[in-house]
């Protein structure tokens, strides 16, 4: 438990953060996966505009600093390489 004043106050802001960025966090998480499985079960068309809407929503995650921006940058990345490769096979 904390003792002195301002380390109180660190629990409190930390608190209020996680609270705020835990929404956005898990918004990301859900378009992310929806677009992964979309593409797993070969959904293409669909996935494409999956895809978009999990850029952008990993887009506002970044701009919120609730993720590093090289961070956001790899999974989106990963998430179009992903649907390249389906698409290529198709």
């Amino acid at each position: 438990m904390a003792n002195s004043r301002s380390a109180k106050q660190r629990i409190r802001v930390n608190r209020k953060r996680y609270l705020r960025n835990k929404s956005v966090r898990s918004q990301y998480r859900t378009y992310v996966s929806k677009a992964e499985k979309l593409i797993e079960n070969g959904d293409l068309e669909t996935a494409g505009e999956a895809v978009k809407q999990a850029i952008s929503v990993l887009d506002r995650t970044a701009q919120k600093r609730v993720l590093h921006p090289n961070n956001v940058a790899r999974r989106k990345s990963n998430l179009v390489r992903k649907l390249s490769k389906a698409l290529a096979e198709s």
